[in-house]
């Protein structure tokens, strides 16, 4: 993670950028969109231990140009902390990180796109934050391709930079209206020792009455395994939306990734498990303000030798412009105590409040599920969440102020606070 004093250098190239590139700025639009946020954190754990956490947040995205025009745009997001409580609960006081900031340039032909820069890549197998050029465009009427390369931003703190690095690329074939089947790859160095190399396949399947398939499988070529197969089947039956779907995942080849110290679900690797998800969900609106809907998944799990399946029924009630209400009750029936509760959750939006009241909007959510048996000496969590807002300069400015409370068998209580304030200016791009 890049630090503070970092983030300020990559700022500072950020704005250079911007003035060196005659007449963009005056000629393109732009857009500033601050979110600062105060938070307080107070929990105490089932370990008898306390913690009181005072960080103040500031998330800064920039955007000069159209990323959907042709022509050079600009486009960048970073965030920084500061712990006002200094208690030492977070190992720096301070810390910050670019999370993209890249130059684009979009063709009028053959929908050429480059990009320059910090960016997120999804590209099939590619998930990944990179420090360098993506180039993509069509290859005639019938196949496209894009490729990428640079360094992986995830390494960035294991032991520097050098020897590091990322690429790959897609290459699609498509029938307009019919599919859009692909192939990737993507490889990682780390010291330049290989971290992870991985082949994806993805496709998608447009079927005559609006019936699609769609689908993705993964192989690591480093193990020689397939990590992933993700598919799911939608199509509309008597105006209901149906979405069965099949996925599984087998650790080993999903999770070992070589030399890659960064990634964060490496140690799921060694427990050399595989699950299977059997699942569907169906929803149904009925008239101009109900959506109803249901929910059905089974896990199957290799190691453990257990099956777990859950139900849920859902219900939302929309309201004039963006008021809502909902909820959700659902069984999770397994072998496991984790795994087997009853789960009640409602939840509402509401801006349609009375002009005495000086506020803009309210916010709530309240959860609370109930475990067959115990865990911790505990079987019941609650979680409760209460917001209220207002708007100024025509929507331009929002303030909100929101608490959670919650404990569970993991912790006795826990007290959240946030003070959000969040400014928008210039024209959405």
């Amino acid at each position: 993670m890049a630090t503070v004093r970092h983030g300020r250098r990559t700022w500072g190239l950020i704005l250079l950028l911007i003035l060196g590139l005659p007449g963009m700025a005056a000629a393109a639009e732009f857009q500033l969109k601050s979110d600062t946020l105060f938070r307080f954190f107070e929990r105490h754990t089932n370990r008898e231990k306390e913690f009181s956490i005072a960080p103040a947040y500031e998330y800064l995205q920039v955007d000069v140009g159209s990323s959907s025009e042709p022509g050079l745009s600009f486009h960048g997001y970073g965030w920084g902390r500061a712990d006002l409580a200094n208690d030492g609960y977070f190992e720096d006081d301070t810390a910050g990180e670019i999370l993209y900031g890249y130059l684009e340039y979009r063709g009028k032909e053959a929908n050429f796109n480059a990009r320059l820069g910090r960016q997120y890549i999804f590209e099939g197998v590619a998930n990944e934050a990179v420090d360098g050029l993506r180039l993509s465009t069509d290859l005639g009427r019938y196949f496209s391709a894009s490729v990428y390369g640079g360094q992986s931003v995830a390494l960035d703190s294991e032991n520097g930079r050098d020897g590091d690095s990322i690429y790959g690329g897609r290459l699609a074939h498509h029938l307009k209206g019919w599919y859009d089947v692909g192939v990737s790859y993507k490889e990682i160095e780390n010291e330049n020792d290989l971290a992870e190399k991985m082949l994806g396949v993805d496709l998608g399947v447009y079927l005559p009455y609006g019936v699609g398939l769609y689908g993705f499988s993964s192989r690591n070529l480093d193990t020689d395994g397939w990590g992933e197969h993700s598919y799911e089947l939608r199509f509309k039956l008597a105006g209901i939306d149906i979405r069965p779907y099949y996925q599984q995942f087998r650790y080993e080849d999903q999770f070992d990734t070589g030399a890659n110290g960064a990634y964060p679900f490496r140690f799921l690797a060694e427990t050399d498990e595989e699950i299977k998800v059997v699942g569907a969900d169906a929803t149904m609106k009925v008239g101009e303000s109900w959506d109803f809907g249901v929910k059905a998944k089974n896990y199957d799990y290799d190691r453990r030798d257990d099956n777990t399946q859950y139900y849920s029924v859902l219900a939302t009630w929309y309201a004039d412009g963006r008021s809502s209400l909902g909820g959700e009750a659902g069984v999770m029936n397994g072998d496991a105590a984790e795994d087997d509760y009853v789960l009640l959750r409602a939840y509402a939006y509401w801006d349609r409040l009375p002009k005495l009241l000086p506020l803009s909007f309210l916010t709530g959510e309240v959860v609370w599920v109930d475990y067959r048996e115990a865990i911790y000496d505990e079987d019941t969590s609650l979680f409760v969440s209460l917001g209220a807002g207002k708007r100024f300069l025509e929507d331009a400015l929002e303030i909100k102020l929101s608490g959670d409370y919650s404990r569970d068998p993991y912790f006795d209580d826990e007290v959240k606070g946030m003070l959000t304030i969040s400014y928008l200016l210039g024209r959405p791009n």
